[in-house]
C-alpha cells in the first residue's frame, strides 16, 4: 500500500534591511557628515569671528540659498541621467533680459520678469528636445548652448545699450512689488535673513516630495539608471527629460531674478562658473555622475556646505584665493567617500 505525502516547503524568512545600511545608503549620509565637520572646523577657526553669530550664519545661508535653488534643479536633472551646463549662462541672459526690458524699452518690471521666464522655458525645453532627438551627450549640447547664449548675451546687450551692465532698475514701475517677493529679508533673531534662504527651503521640500511621493518622481532615477528599460515599461522618458531641462532654466531664472532685483541692475558675466558649482553641490550631495541615484536633500546640503567654506575662509582671515583650492578638493573627497560608503553598504548585513 503506498502512502502519500505532501512535502512542505519551509517558510523563508525575510529579514529587514539592517538600519546601518538602510542609513549608508541613503544619498545624502555623507553630505550630512561633511556640514557637520565643515561647521565645527569653521567653528573652532573662526568663532570668534563672527561665525557662529546669526549675521555670520545669515551670511553664509544666503549664499548657500541661491546656489541651492540652482543645485536642486541640477540634481533632480542629474539622478535623471543628465548634464545642464547651460544654466550660468541662462542666468546672465534671464537678467538682461529683465534690466533692459524694463530699464531701456520701459516694460513693467514684473512684465519683464515674465518675459524672462518665458525664455527660461523655452532654453530648457530646445535643451531637452536636441539632447532626446539627436542622442547626443547633454554634456556636449549644453555647452554649446552654454557659448551660444553668453555670446547673444553679450552681443545684444552692446548692441542696444552700447555695455555690458544695466542699472536704474529700482525705481521703475512694478520693482517695489517685485522686490518683496524676491529681495526682501525678514527679521529674525536680531538680524535680517535673505528671503532667498525661504525660497531654497521650500524648493527642497518641494523636491523631495516628487523625488518620493509621486509617479514623475519614481521615474526620474528609473530614466537615469537605465533609458532603454525605464522606455520598454512605458515611461514617458522624452517627457521627463524636456521637463528636467525646464526646471533647471527655471531654477537659473529663479536665481537670476533674486540677483537682478537685489542689486537693482544686471551684468551680462553674472551667473559664470555657476554651472560647475551647482555640479559640485549636487555631488557633495551624493548624487552619482552616472546618474540613477541621488536626492534633492543631498544637493541642498552641498550647497550649505558651499556657502560655509566660502564664507568661513573670509571669516578665518584665509586668503579667498585658497577657495577653489578647497572645492575642488572637497569634490574629489566626496566621489572617493560616496564610492566606498557604497561599496561598505554593499557587505552590511
Amino acid at each position: 500500500m503506498s502512502v502519500s505525502s505532501t512535502a512542505t516547503a519551509p517558510a523563508v524568512e525575510h529579514s529587514p534591511t539592517p538600519l546601518l545600511k538602510r542609513l549608508l545608503l541613503k544619498p545624502e549620509m555623507g553630505a550630512i557628515a561633511g556640514a557637520v565637520v565643515v561647521w565645527i572646523i569653521f567653528a573652532i577657526l573662526a568663532g570668534d569671528r563672527g561665525f557662529l553669530s546669526a549675521r555670520g550664519t545669515a551670511n553664509y545661508l544666503e549664499v548657500s540659498a541661491e546656489l541651492g535653488i540652482l543645485a536642486i534643479a541640477v540634481a533632480l536633472l542629474m539622478i535623471g541621467g543628465e548634464f545642464d551646463l547651460s544654466v550660468g549662462s541662462t542666468i546672465g541672459a534671464c537678467g538682461m533680459i529683465i534690466a533692459i526690458l524694463s530699464a531701456e524699452y520701459g516694460w513693467n518690471y514684473w512684465m519683464a520678469v515674465v518675459a524672462a521666464l518665458v525664455v527660461a522655458v523655452l532654453i530648457g525645453v530646445v535643451n531637452g528636445i536636441v539632447v532626446d532627438k539627436t542622442g547626443l551627450p547633454s554634456f556636449i549640447v549644453t555647452l554649446a548652448m552654454l557659448f551660444m547664449i553668453r555670446g547673444a548675451t553679450i552681443g545684444v546687450t552692446r548692441e542696444i545699450t552700447g555695455r555690458t551692465q544695466v542699472g536704474g532698475l529700482k525705481e521703475l514701475s512694478g520693482f517695489e512689488s517685485a522686490q518683496k517677493v524676491f529681495a526682501s529679508d525678514i527679521h529674525l533673531f536680531g538680524t535680517n535673513w535673505a528671503i532667498s534662504i525661504v525660497w531654497w527651503l521650500v524648493l527642497t521640500l518641494v523636491a523631495t516630495w516628487i523625488l518620493l511621493r509621486t509617479k514623475f518622481g519614481n521615474w526620474i532615477p528609473g530614466v537615469g539608471g537605465g533609458l532603454q528599460a525605464a522606455r520598454n515599461l512605458g515611461v514617458p522618458t522624452t517627457r521627463v527629460k524636456v521637463t528636467l531641462f525646464v526646471c533647471t532654466a527655471v531654477a537659473a531664472w529663479l536665481v537670476a531674478t533674486i540677483q537682478v532685483t537685489s542689486f537693482g541692475g544686471a551684468d551680462v558675466l553674472r551667473g559664470t562658473y555657476r554651472e560647475f558649482y551647482a555640479i559640485v553641490a549636487v555631488v557633495i550631495g551624493g548624487t552619482l555622475l552616472t546618474g540613477g541615484y541621488g536626492s534633492a536633500l543631498g544637493a541642498a546640503l552641498g550647497a550649505l556646505i558651499f556657502g560655509m567654506v566660502q564664507q568661513g575662509i573670509i571669516f578665518a582671515g584665509i586668503d579667498a584665493d585658497w577657495f577653489q583650492f578647497v572645492l575642488g578638493g572637497m569634490l574629489l573627497a566626496a566621489v572617493l567617500i560616496n564610492r566606498f560608503v557604497r561599496s561598505r553598504a554593499v557587505l552590511v548585513r
